[in-house]
């Protein structure tokens, strides 16, 4: 079942958005345009579906083929591992084009890098892309329960690459003590006390996806924002962004998460605005937000500005894939792995469920409501894809009366 939280405090997060403003998004961007394979992605609306569901638009952000990597990740992975070359040659990356990164004497200068991290399977493939590129190295793990297909094709952009014992908080923590130990350079989207600076390149770098939507949108101002959160960089980063081009008038903002990876929405329930971890192995399809512990500069952002948190059950992402890839009238297909599908599937059941009514009331959808999502992942586990949108897994559960009438 979904469930549904208001933000008891939403006080504003202060400083820290003068970070995910309009004049460093374009700067960012114009990094990101500097490398040879940029292209802008598409921005599809569904007015059909919307139709349907009684709202007045739906749009959606589609990440499915950022840099030919079927996700959004590389942008926050490639600008990170710049803006570190950068700090260490003196400068700063307003300075440096992706073509003068691959000068060769800039690899005299710094001699090999190993960028390490831990990732799910679209994050570290982001770092691996970007560290052969710049002809440096990178180390990747990832939890138990990551598929073979991730791992491979992480290790297909030359990295060194495994599965560990362990879930993805702690593989984050082996991942920081290699790097300690090793003199790695630790490129991770977990943010904690000592360790900020990088995460917040990496959020910042995702900041090109979210101006592109704003752009491509036009006069057409979103009504609500949805955005599904593993530890909530993305999240913080598509928030803050969206608050400064509407400081008077934010649309209401929403954060989507597993119910059994739900730690911005623990965080929110504990309403003491502190960021709370949750424990265990994590387990949901959404591989890409099952994360238990939030980020610091993200949850800081989304405690001050967000408006809901949502936790949902894995059939709802399921859904949004098979929705998504089955679009209604003339929409466009959009191909979706099961966590670029996160809030747009909970979503759907939302305005679909005559259960859910009450909610959908609480948070104002209604006809003159205008939905943006961020399709953050193509099907980058192809296997796991074709069971969910040709197969059926991980279906809406049958109620017990039913089951039992069968």
């Amino acid at each position: 079942m979904i469930e549904c939280i208001a933000n008891p405090d939403k006080a504003g997060a202060g400083t820290v958005l003068n970070n995910f403003t309009l004049e460093k998004a374009e700067m960012i961007r114009n990094f990101h345009r500097s490398i040879p394979m940029y292209r802008e992605t598409p921005l599809e609306r569904l007015s059909a579906f919307a139709e349907k569901c009684g709202v007045k638009d739906i749009y959606v952000k589609n990440e499915a083929r950022r840099f030919g990597l079927n996700a959004f990740k590389v942008l926050g992975g490639s600008y990170a591992v710049g803006s570190y070359i950068a700090d260490r040659l003196g400068t700063g990356i307003a300075e440096l084009s992706y073509e003068k990164l691959t000068a060769p004497e800039i690899k005299r200068q710094l001699g090999t890098l190993t960028f390490i991290s831990a990732t799910d399977g679209n994050h570290g493939r982001g770092i691996a892309w970007m560290a052969r590129r710049l002809g440096h190295r990178a180390v990747i793990l990832m939890p138990k329960g990551s598929t073979q297909e991730r791992l491979e094709n992480i290790r297909s952009e030359g990295a060194d690459a495994w599965i560990t014992d362990r879930n993805y908080d702690d593989t984050v923590r082996l991942a920081n003590q290699l790097a300690e130990e090793k003199g790695y350079v630790m490129v991770q989207d977990t943010a904690w006390d000592g360790y900020e600076r990088i995460p917040l390149w990496i959020m910042q770098g995702y900041m090109t996806m979210a101006l592109e939507a704003w752009e491509q949108l036009g006069e057409v101002r979103p009504t609500h924002i949805f955005v599904q959160a593993g530890v909530g960089s993305m999240a913080g980063a598509v928030t803050g962004f969206f608050v400064n081009q509407y400081p008077e008038n934010p649309p209401v903002i929403s954060v989507v998460e597993p119910e059994q990876a739900a730690c911005i929405y623990e965080s929110a329930r504990a309403g003491d605005g502190k960021p709370h971890a949750v424990k265990g192995s994590l387990s949901t399809i959404m591989a890409g937000l099952a994360c238990g512990e939030p980020n610091t500069v993200g949850f800081q952002i989304l405690w001050g500005c967000a408006d809901w948190f949502f936790s949902c059950p894995d059939y709802t992402a399921a859904q949004g894939m098979r929705i998504l890839g089955n679009p209604a009238g003339q929409d466009v297909r959009v191909t979706a792995g099961e966590s670029g599908a996160a809030a747009f599937g909970a979503v759907s059941e939302l305005l679909r469920n005559p259960d859910y009514r009450e909610m959908r009331e609480r948070l104002g959808l209604d006809g003159n409501s205008v939905l943006l999502f961020f399709n953050t992942e193509g099907d980058t586990d192809k296997e796991r894809y074709r069971s969910i949108v040709w197969d059926g897994a991980f279906g809406r559960p049958v109620p017990e009366k039913r089951r039992q009438t069968v």
